[in-house]
C-alpha cells in the first residue's frame, strides 16, 4: 500500500565528527541524512530512511532512527573501503567547514541484490553521494515524486535527467561544488539547467543570507529570511531544511520553505535532539504572516558584492596576524567585496618619507569613504587602525570591529561600532545585518 503522506529520505549515513573547537568540547554523533532525519521527527512528520551504511552502523544507525520517529529503515547497499567518517574543522561555518571524509579515495558502494522495493513511497528526498542514484529509479512507483539536494558528488545537473519530469524541487547551498561551478557568478544559467528537469521550484540556501525560493512555473521568488543568533554547530542545517520543507510541501512550496527555514534556524542553534524538537514544536505554531511580520536578515548571494567592505587592521606583512586573516577568509568566503587598503595602496616603507605618508593618507582616506562599511581588526592597539575606526564613525559608516584579544574594548570603540566583539562568528552576523539594511534602503 503507497505511502504517500511519509517522506522517504535515501542517502548515506555518516560519522560526524567535530575537533575540540575553544570553549568547546569534541562532537561525535551520527550524521548524512540522519540529520534529516531529526528534522522531520522534530518537526512531528512522518518518514522512512533508505540508505547505504558501513555494515558497523546499520543496527545502531536503525535503533538510534527508530527511537526518533523512523518508520521503516531500508538498507540498500553496504559502504565498504572507508568508514564514512567527516572530520569538521569548523562547524559553525565561518569560513570554509573543513571537512575531511577519511580514506575518501579507498570508498565504495555496493548496492544489494537485488535492490528492495520503493514502491510504497511517493515523496521521496535524495541525498546524492557516491552512489549511482539512477539505479534506483526502477524501485520505485511511476507516482513518485523526486526533491534532490544537491550538496557534493553531483558534477552537473545533467546527471539527473533521468529524473526530469519527476523531480519536484532542486535545491542548492551556495556552499556546494556545483553552485561554485555553475552558479557563482549569475544565476541564470544555473537556473536554466535546472529547468530541463522540470521541477516545481528551486530553492537556493545563501547561509546567513537567508533563501530564496525560486517557482519555476511562474517565474516568482520568495525571500525567506535568516534569523541570526549564535551559532552552535552548522552541521547537517542544510539538510533539516529541505526535509522539512519537502514535509510540508502539500501546504504549497512557500509555507513549505518558510517551515523548512524555521526547523533548520533550530538545528543550527543545539546539538541535543529532546530541545531541537521543543523548539521547532513551539515555531511551528507561528502563522506564515507572523513569521514575515518578524523579519530577519536577507542579503542574498548576488547582491553582496555591490557593496565594500573596508578592512581596517594592521594588514602588514611583517606583522604576526592569524586573526586578521582568519577574517578575509570568512568574509571572501560568503563573497563579500573586501577592500584591503594596504594592498590596493601599497605597504609603506619603513621609515616613509613625509611625501609617501601624505599620499597614502589621501588614497587610504579616499577609499575609506567610498566603502559602505569597515571591518575592523585592531590587534596590538594598532593606532591606523583606531583612527581610521573614528573616521568611519564620523563619516556615518556602519563599524564592525572584531576584537579577538580584547584589547580594545574602551567607550568610544565599544559604542561607537555596530557590533564590538571577540567572536568572529558574532560580527559576521553583524557584518551581515549591516549589508542587508543598506541592500533595503537601496532598493
Amino acid at each position: 500500500m503507497a505511502n504517500t503522506d511519509a517522506v522517504l529520505i535515501v542517502g548515506e549515513i555518516v560519522v560526524d565528527y567535530t575537533v575540540p573547537q575553544q570553549g568547546a568540547e569534541c562532537k561525535l554523533r551520527l550524521g548524512g541524512i540522519v540529520h534529516a532525519a531529526r528534522g522531520l521527527w522534530a518537526a512531528g512528520l512522518e518518514y522512512s530512511v533508505a540508505t547505504f551504511c558501513p555494515q558497523y552502523l546499520v543496527d545502531q544507525a536503525s535503533h538510534y532512527l527508530a527511537a526518533h520517529g523512523c518508520k521503516e529503515f531500508i538498507c540498500l547497499g553496504d559502504v565498504v573501503g572507508a568508514p564514512n567518517v567527516i572530520i569538521i574543522g569548523d562547524p559553525t561555518e565561518v569560513s570554509h567547514q573543513g571537512y575531511e571524509d577519511l580514506l575518501r579515495d579507498d570508498k565504495k558502494i555496493v548496492p544489494r541484490d537485488p535492490l528492495p522495493s520503493l514502491e510504497s513511497y511517493h515523496k521521496v528526498i535524495v541525498f546524492p553521494g557516491k552512489f549511482d542514484v539512477g539505479v534506483l529509479l526502477d524501485r520505485f512507483s511511476p507516482n513518485a515524486k523526486f526533491t534532490f539536494d544537491v550538496a557534493y558528488d553531483v558534477d552537473s545537473i545533467a546527471s539527473l535527467q533521468a529524473f526530469s519530469g519527476r523531480t519536484q524541487a532542486i535545491i542548492l547551498s551556495t556552499s556546494s561544488p556545483l553552485f561554485s561551478r555553475r552558479g557563482h557568478e549569475n544565476i541564470d544559467a544555473l537556473i536554466a539547467e535546472i529547468r530541463t528537469l522540470s521541477p516545481d521550484v528551486f530553492l537556493l540556501k545563501e547561509n546567513r543570507g537567508g533563501s530564496r525560493l525560486f517557482d519555476l512555473r511562474d517565474g516568482s521568488v520568495e525571500e525567506i529570511p535568516a534569523q541570526l543568533g549564535k551559532t552552535v554547530n552548522s552541521v547537517g542545517v542544510g539538510d533539516v531544511y529541505s526535509a522539512v520543507m519537502l514535509g510540508y510541501s502539500g501546504r504549497g512550496w512557500i509555507e513549505a520553505a518558510w517551515r523548512g527555514c524555521q526547523a533548520a534556524t533550530a538545528y543550527s542553534q543545539t546539538t541535543y535532539p529532546d530541545d531541537l524538537r521543543r523548539d521547532v514544536q513551539r515555531g511551528l505554531n507561528l502563522s506564515v504572516q507572523t513569521l514575515r511580520a518578524l523579519g530577519g536578515t536577507t542579503l542574498p548571494w548576488h547582491d553582496r558584492q555591490r557593496f565594500s567592505l573596508y578592512l581596517a587592521g594592521p594588514d602588514f606583512s611583517y606583522v604576526a596576524k592569524a586573526e586578521l586573516d582568519r577574517a578575509v577568509d570568512s568574509l571572501t568566503y560568503h563573497n563579500f567585496r573586501v577592500r584591503r587598503p594596504i594592498q590596493e595602496n601599497g605597504e609603506l616603507a619603513r621609515p616613509a618619507s613625509r611625501a609617501e605618508l601624505i599620499r597614502t593618507y589621501h588614497k587610504d582616506y579616499q577609499l575609506l569613504e567610498e566603502c559602505d562599511v569597515v571591518f575592523a581588526v585592531p590587534l596590538d592597539r594598532d593606532p591606523g587602525t583606531l583612527v581610521e575606526i573614528g573616521m568611519a564613525i564620523a563619516l556615518g559608516k556602519p563599524v564592525i570591529t572584531y576584537d579577538p584579544r580584547n584589547e580594545n574594548n574602551n567607550t568610544m570603540v565599544v559604542v561607537g561600532s555596530s557590533v564590538y566583539s571577540a567572536d568572529l562568528d558574532e560580527c559576521l552576523n553583524g557584518t551581515f545585518e549591516a549589508l542587508a539594511r543598506l541592500r533595503t534602503k537601496s532598493t
